[in-house]
C-alpha cells in the first residue's frame, strides 16, 4: 500500500486541470502555499474564468481534502478587490500577491497579481477625523469596561472586544491593513512590532492569569498615540437609518 503523503500542489493541479480545464488563472493560496500546511489544512484555490462565467465561492471536497474556491470572472475581482479595500483587510489582494500559480492563459494570472500588489503597496484608505474619534470613544468605552469588571467570563469577553477595537486602531494610525482571526497578529505586528506584541501579550496575560494590567497598559498606550481616551465631549449627530448605518459601518460600532 502506498503511504507517502499527498503533495497538496499536486493535488490543486489535478484539481485545476479536472474542473477548470478552460481557467485563466488558477493559483493555490493560503497556509498550504505558505508552507505552513498540515496534512488535514484544506486547499484556498483562487480561479480566474471568462467574464461569460460566474464569480462565486464554494467549498468542496476533492481527493479526501476540503477545498475553498475562490472563483472569479475579470470583472468580478475588479469588484471584489474594491470590497476588500473598502473592508481595510485586502484579504483576497494577499492571496493573489503570496499564491502559487498553477495556471496563467496569456498572462492572465500576472495581471490579477499585479492589480493585487497595487492595492497591497496603496494601503487602506485613510479614516477621517470623525472616524477615528468614533473608534477612540468606542475603545475608550470598552477599556472601561475592562478594568470595572469583576465577572471572569465577562472579562473576558470583553478582552476580546478590546483587543479587536485596539488592534484596528493601531493599524490605521500606521495605514496598514487590518485583519481578523488569525490575520489579526500577524497584519497588527505588521503595522507595529513593539506595540502590537504588547497588546497581544498583554490579552495573552488576561487569559491565562485573569491580570488586565498588561493589557490596560498597553491599550493606554495606543489610545495616546492617537490623540487620547475620548468619553466627555464626543458627540454624533445622525441624519436619516441609511447615513447612520453605513457611517458605522465605516467607523465601527459605538458603544452603548
Amino acid at each position: 500500500m502506498n503511504t507517502d503523503p499527498v503533495d497538496p500542489v499536486d493535488q490543486a493541479r489535478r484539481l485545476a486541470d479536472d474542473r477548470f480545464p478552460d481557467a485563466l488563472a488558477v493559483i493555490l493560496a493560503g497556509a498550504t502555499a505558505a508552507g505552513r500546511g498540515t496534512a488535514s489544512s484544506d486547499l484556498d484555490l483562487l480561479v480566474l474564468v471568462d467574464d461569460g462565467g460566474e464569480t462565486h465561492r464554494e467549498t468542496m471536497r476533492f481527493e479526501g481534502r476540503v477545498v475553498e474556491l475562490f472563483v472569479h470572472t475579470r470583472a468580478g475581482l475588479v469588484e471584489l478587490f474594491a470590497a476588500d479595500v473598502a473592508s481595510r483587510r485586502a484579504v483576497l489582494q494577499s492571496m493573489y500577491a503570496a499564491g502559487i500559480v498553477l495556471v496563467d492563459r496569456d498572462g492572465e494570472a500576472g495581471r490579477a497579481r499585479a492589480l493585487a500588489e497595487a492595492d497591497l503597496r496603496e494601503g487602506p484608505p485613510a479614516l477621517g477625523p470623525d472616524a477615528v474619534e468614533t473608534k477612540r470613544y468606542g475603545l475608550t468605552d470598552a477599556l472601561d469596561d475592562l478594568a470595572d469588571a469583576s465577572d471572569r467570563i465577562e472579562r473576558l469577553a470583553v478582552a476580546g472586544v478590546v483587543l479587536d477595537a485596539a488592534a484596528e486602531l493601531l493599524c490605521d494610525h500606521h495605514h496598514a491593513w487590518i485583519g481578523g482571526g488569525k490575520w489579526l497578529p500577524r497584519r497588527l505586528l505588521a503595522a507595529d512590532a513593539e506595540r502590537g506584541a504588547a497588546l497581544l501579550q498583554g490579552h495573552l496575560t488576561l487569559c491565562e492569569s485573569g491580570d488586565p494590567l498588561p493589557m490596560i497598559d498597553a491599550v493606554s498606550e495606543i489610545l495616546v498615540l492617537v490623540g487620547g481616551p475620548l468619553r466627555e465631549g464626543y458627540r454624533r449627530t445622525w441624519r436619516g437609518v441609511i447615513e447612520s448605518t453605513a457611517t458605522a459601518a465605516a467607523a465601527g460600532p459605538p458603544a452603548p
